[in-house]
């Protein structure tokens, strides 16, 4: 058996870099070249099942979820708003959330950072 805590306060400096967002499907609506970083915890990020860290610093961006996940903030707060409903909500280290596969969403990231963990499901 293996057992990984999830680390509340995760920081970008502590994950690798994974470079642009929009190499990994992105497209950056503002702040620049918004780049990504992350940590696998379970498995690749091509695995029908995943886990791992994500986050980026401040910026606005668009991504499309390539598989349905389930994730909590471990640092900083981001609003993420649906485009299909045009509803937005606003997550803080502890808030938690699921999506789809396939759902457009745009991320404001107002502060300096968001990190997330995440289970993905392909």
């Amino acid at each position: 058996m293996s057992l990984t805590a999830i680390q509340f306060g995760t920081t970008l400096s502590q994950l690798d870099s994974w470079g642009s967002l929009t190499g990994i499907g992105g497209e950056i609506l503002e702040g620049g070249d918004v780049q990504a970083f992350g940590k696998m915890t379970h498995g690749a990020p091509t695995d029908a099942v995943s886990a791992g860290y994500f986050g980026t610093p401040k910026g606005k961006f668009r991504l499309v979820y390539p598989f349905s996940e389930q994730a909590t903030i471990v640092t900083g707060e981001v609003t993420i708003t649906d485009e299909s409903t045009g509803e937005s909500r606003t997550f803080k280290a502890g808030d938690t959330w699921f999506v789809s596969k396939g759902t457009a969403t745009v991320w404001d990231v107002a502060g300096e950072q968001v990190v997330k963990h995440y289970l993905a499901f392909a």
